[in-house]
């Protein structure tokens, strides 16, 4: 009860009323505009440090073999060398006999 009253209150008086109405506009037109782009930045920025991190793991490795860090050959991202470790886990643990 007590969390409708807070949220039901501005709408008491008139101008409270025209308050949410220019704070629901602000948002409409620029939060959310600008929320995707944002979102987006924030994924290629992640998977751009999770490729890097890969690409100096595989030259200082001195390995030559790429597909040991992260094969394309792979379905829907398990190819990263970290998940084929975790998927090879799983696959002994449950084939156990």
């Amino acid at each position: 009860v007590l969390a409708h009253k807070f949220l039901t209150a501005p709408q008491a008086s008139s101008s409270g009323f025209c308050n949410i109405i220019k704070y629901g506009t602000l948002c409409r037109t620029v939060v959310w505009p600008c929320l995707p782009p944002l979102l987006m930045y924030q994924y290629i920025r992640g998977k751009d440090e999770d490729c890097y991190a890969t690409e100096v793991l595989y030259y200082k490795s001195g390995s030559r073999d790429a597909k040991a860090f992260y094969d394309t050959s792979r379905l829907n991202g398990s190819g990263h060398w970290r998940i084929q470790q975790d998927l090879e886990t799983i696959r002994a643990a449950a084939n156990a006999e």
